[in-house]
């Protein structure tokens, strides 16, 4: 099967490392125009400059601050005034780590800014164009902690599963018109991300990071953390014609972790 997206254009949060900047990387790969979005200027730029361009696409950045939602909103809100995107991936950086009891109600508003508010937005301003051309794609990054919460990621394990109860309902409105929103669910990465979670728990817990790392890998059935481009493998399944019929789900990519169903 081979997926393209040629005259496609995307927009990927969290674009400029990680799970976000694979994902952008094989987008660009399948024939996307691809707009990239983060904090780091210098690296968006970086980035731009590592997409493919074999399809004669073009490709750009733009640089914005999740954390800080009405500069957000502005910002997103003229970039759509002037593009229409055919495939949205909701992405941002994870709030802070630590349990429930460690959290005030400030650090639940704004990862409810981080988390919910800005994939909200996002997607409502990118509707009207899929709806009127009757084809998008939404994929929201999340995590299989809305299926089993990690106790160290009270803020995540809340506000994700409110995003993906919040999709599933979109979900059923958007249908008719050819557009799907689907969720990936993901385990352990080697991102920067499991890196400061580790350096975090490492501490708390008085052992070295590379114990965290291995105690990590043992609970893993595949015995591996994963790679950024498996990851975006699947997302860019999901942005393709070839998933036309798959909306309102809950992918899990984590190497077998989850337990549950």
């Amino acid at each position: 099967m081979q997926i393209n997206l040629n005259g496609k254009n995307a927009l990927v949060g969290g674009s400029s490392k990680g799970i976000g900047r694979a994902v952008a990387i094989q987008l660009a790969a399948s024939g996307a125009n691809v707009t990239v979005m983060a904090r780091s200027e210098i690296i968006l730029e970086k980035v731009v400059n590592e997409l493919d361009t074999n399809s004669g696409q073009k490709h750009q950045y733009l640089v914005v601050n999740f954390t800080d939602f009405n500069d957000f909103q502005s910002k997103i809100d003229q970039y759509f005034k002037l593009n229409a995107i055919d495939i949205l991936i909701n992405n941002t950086q994870g709030p802070s780590s630590g349990g429930a009891l460690e959290k005030s109600i400030d650090d639940y508003q704004s990862a409810f800014d981080l988390l919910f508010k800005c994939a909200v937005f996002t997607t409502s301003l990118a509707l009207p164009h899929m709806q009127k051309q009757k084809w998008g794609r939404i994929v929201n990054v999340s995590s299989i902690s809305v299926r089993e919460p990690l106790t160290y990621l009270a803020l995540s394990n809340s506000l994700r599963a409110a995003l993906v109860t919040w999709a599933k309902s979109l979900s059923v409105e958007i249908a008719p018109n050819n557009i799907t929103i689907n969720n990936t669910l993901t385990g352990y990465f080697d991102t920067e991300r499991i890196a400061q979670i580790n350096a975090q728990k490492a501490k708390k817990m008085g052992i070295s990071e590379s114990e965290v790392r291995s105690n990590m890998i043992s609970g893993i059935p595949a015995k591996r953390i994963g790679r950024p481009e498996e990851y975006a493998n699947l997302v860019c399944f999901l942005a393709s014609e070839q998933a036309s019929y798959i909306t309102g789900t809950n992918i899990p990519i984590d190497g077998g972790l989850l337990k549950s169903f």
